[in-house]
């Protein structure tokens, strides 16, 4: 396997699970499959994800610069939490009133796209992640300082993104299909995810485990990278063999 397409499945690999636990941004575009329909959610998708390999970039550009941005980080987490607050708000508000079967913001006059785009730039959660997993695939030689490895390794990251939420723009799709009628229940349970979300967030704040404090110990979280790069590894010399 040559070297860049190891990078190429490296990127996609991570993306994809990184991409798959329940979030503001896949189950968002989720409720816009549920709501507005295929078309909306996918460019609501390529949007956040746009926003993504752009930090991504910028994390193997400029370490440094962005270790020093920590008041601009705290800014957007308080941002995200009012963001998820607003976005449980909206979905309880069309549960409670079945005349309103949209949430609100994510049915708004703006473009997906750049709906996407904005709460994905909005939201640093993905900087920690994958300032370690840089920093880890650095370590093990598999990611090297070059503009080669980097623009395939977006790429790889890019595609990853776009298929993890698929399954969330597909599955919702589905699941709506099959409740037809009872689109209150599917609002109750995606309001019931963002307000979970935002609880979550509120806890690692106060907890001090917000990005700041992950950028700049991102040695305690390397442990979990390297198991996980490990399990890559094996993976590519089975598909070597």
């Amino acid at each position: 396997m040559s070297k860049l397409l190891r990078i190429f499945l490296t990127g996609l690999f991570i993306s994809f699970l990184g991409s798959l636990p329940l979030g503001t941004l896949n189950v968002a575009a989720m409720q816009i499959a549920i709501t507005d329909g295929l078309q909306p959610a996918i460019l609501f998708s390529l949007g956040s994800l746009t926003a993504e390999v752009i930090y991504v970039r910028l994390s193997l550009m400029a370490m440094d610069w962005v270790r020093k941005q920590q008041k601009l980080f705290r800014i957007l987490e308080w941002v995200t939490l009012l963001i998820v607050v607003a976005l449980a708000v909206s979905s309880f508000y069309a549960a409670i009133h079945p005349k309103v079967q949209q949430n609100i913001i994510l049915s708004s006059t703006l473009h997906r796209y750049f709906l996407g785009l904005i709460m994905s730039a909005l939201n640093p959660v993905q900087i920690p992640f994958w300032f370690g997993w840089s920093t880890v695939l650095y370590t093990k030689k598999i990611l090297l300082p070059k503009a080669s490895n980097y623009n395939i390794y977006i790429i790889g990251i890019g595609l990853g993104t776009l298929l993890g939420n698929g399954v969330f723009i597909f599955g919702g799709k589905l699941i709506a299909n099959k409740l037809d009628r009872n689109q209150h229940l599917l609002n109750w349970v995606i309001g019931g995810i963002f307000a979970i979300t935002a609880l979550i967030q509120i806890w690692k704040m106060s907890k001090k485990k917000n990005i700041v404090h992950r950028i700049e110990h991102p040695e305690e979280h390397t442990e979990k990278f390297e198991e996980k790069i490990d399990f890559i590894n094996k993976e590519h010399q089975h598909l070597k063999d």
